[in-house]
């Protein structure tokens, strides 16, 4: 029996969890928090102090465990719920609002970064190639991707 994986407790041994483990808990409660939560005012020193963390150490495991910074993700989550939002009849100060942005000229500014196109043109889009798919393939097709996974708009050869 390994010694270093249990502790001596009044009642016996009992197996002692990892901190990493610990550690990916809290984070995937900070990360759900995000999901339901994307629509409101967040940001990552409120996100930390829920989870009684530093900020900075929120930051470092976070981007450590899935790649992408608090901040990065709830920007992500909140533009992939803009992309569903842009099929419907909504203006897009309607989904600015209902995503959580602060001003329609910072949503335009982050949709384009990370969708690749304003949310008009993806608008279009959305009416031309995306209407008869089912959601979940339509969701897939507009997902958002980080600034340098967006195609580059095409250029002319002249």
């Amino acid at each position: 029996m390994d010694i270093s994986q249990t502790r001596s407790t009044a009642r016996g041994r009992t197996p002692v969890e990892p901190q990493r483990l610990t550690d990916v808990k809290r984070l995937r409660r900070i990360r759900d928090r995000i999901d339901r939560e994307y629509a409101k005012p967040l940001d990552v020193v409120a996100l930390a102090r829920g989870a009684n963390l530093p900020a900075g150490l929120l930051g470092r495991a976070f981007r450590a465990t899935y790649g992408q910074s608090p901040y990065a993700y709830l920007t992500a989550r909140r533009m992939d719920r803009a992309t569903l939002l842009l099929r419907g009849d909504l203006g897009v100060d309607a989904v600015c609002s209902a995503v959580g942005c602060a001003t329609p000229g910072i949503f335009v500014t982050r949709f384009a970064e990370l969708v690749g196109m304003t949310p008009e043109a993806f608008r279009g889009l959305a009416a031309d190639g995306i209407e008869g798919m089912p959601a979940c393939v339509a969701q897939r097709v507009a997902r958002a991707v980080r600034n340098q996974e967006a195609p580059a708009p095409g250029r002319p050869l002249a």
